[in-house]
């Protein structure tokens, strides 16, 4: 497990005036800190100017996923290039209450194929019937709005190999999860991944039952910062009880395609790669099933 540390500040700035802050957190690497670093840390990450004193109080250390973690650490980790983001869709299997499962099955057996063929010559026909809401799917504007565009006009440039970033946002205070979370980031011409860790809970009741979700001014803070696509590794990026539905409108009005029921985003960096989600090209279909997946950045990548 990684470690944090957390602590109390004091900041009085030279010119008059001061800020405080309680309960902040900062990833470490090694077991402790110092205060003078925990204070060059701060004014570093706050980009303070006219710092005269810097106090930390109530310090300790703590077990806890990084939220930042270093990209070089976080690449050296995984020795895959490409990681897979997708749940795998099985025979029976429940996505979303309320919506039928998977019925997976033979079209043409092998047993009876081989009676079309010359001896020693098999195939399966696999046959598939579902809901287009199932496992980790792509939501395209015709899913929202019936003058959106759907699947077959979907920009390859929208969903592959876009440049990416993840957002982790565990143990949040509540569900929601506010434009301020994204505030930090560089959210401009990416794909923003919101790492929830809700799909530790997948094909279990638990999925079903009080999801983190994003609210409405979080969607227009990614619609006005200019994100790409969004996703996140949970239920739904809507409050489920909100019938308004505020993000999916908000973002598929601006033509932002949203991933939903994403999975493995632990397992990737912050930034330094490439998501892709790319789905059939289906004519009046506004959703359907993905194989969402991360490339990891190559060295000459990493350095421009």
């Amino acid at each position: 497990m990684d470690k944090r540390v957390c602590f109390d500040f004091e900041v009085e700035f030279s010119n008059g005036g001061g800020i405080q802050g309680q309960g902040f957190r900062l990833d470490i690497d090694g077991d402790d800190i110092s205060d003078a670093a925990l204070g060059a840390s701060i004014v570093r990450d706050l980009r303070l100017l006219m710092v005269g004193s810097v106090r930390i109080l109530n310090k300790r250390v703590i077990e806890e996923r990084h939220k930042r973690a270093g990209q070089a650490r976080a690449l050296a980790g995984i020795g895959a290039r490409f990681i897979d983001l997708s749940h795998t869709i099985e025979d029976g299997m429940v996505t979303y209450k309320g919506l039928p499962a998977p019925l997976i099955c033979d079209h043409l057996s092998r047993q009876q194929s081989r009676k079309l063929y010359a001896p020693g010559v098999e195939f399966q026909i696999g046959r598939i019937d579902m809901v287009a809401n199932t496992g980790t799917y792509i939501d395209t504007p015709f899913h929202r709005y019936a003058d959106g565009f759907d699947l077959a006009c979907l920009k390859l440039e929208t969903i592959t190999d876009v440049p990416a970033v993840v957002v982790r946002v565990q143990g949040i205070d509540g569900r929601a999860i506010d434009w301020t979370h994204f505030a930090a980031t560089e959210v401009g011409g990416r794909a923003v991944l919101v790492n929830t860790g809700w799909d530790r809970h997948w094909r279990t009741d638990r999925y079903f039952e009080g999801h983190p979700f994003l609210t409405g001014k979080a969607a227009v803070w990614l619609r006005d910062q200019g994100a790409r696509l969004v996703g996140i590794d949970s239920l739904n990026i809507d409050d489920i009880a909100d019938g308004t539905r505020p993000v999916h409108s908000v973002l598929l009005a601006a033509q932002i395609p949203i991933v939903e029921h994403l999975t493995g985003l632990d397992a990737l960096p912050v930034e330094g790669f490439r998501f892709s989600a790319i789905p059939p090209k289906i004519t009046g279909m506004g959703t359907f099933p993905v194989r969402a997946h991360a490339r990891l950045a190559d060295a000459s990548e990493r350095t421009e």
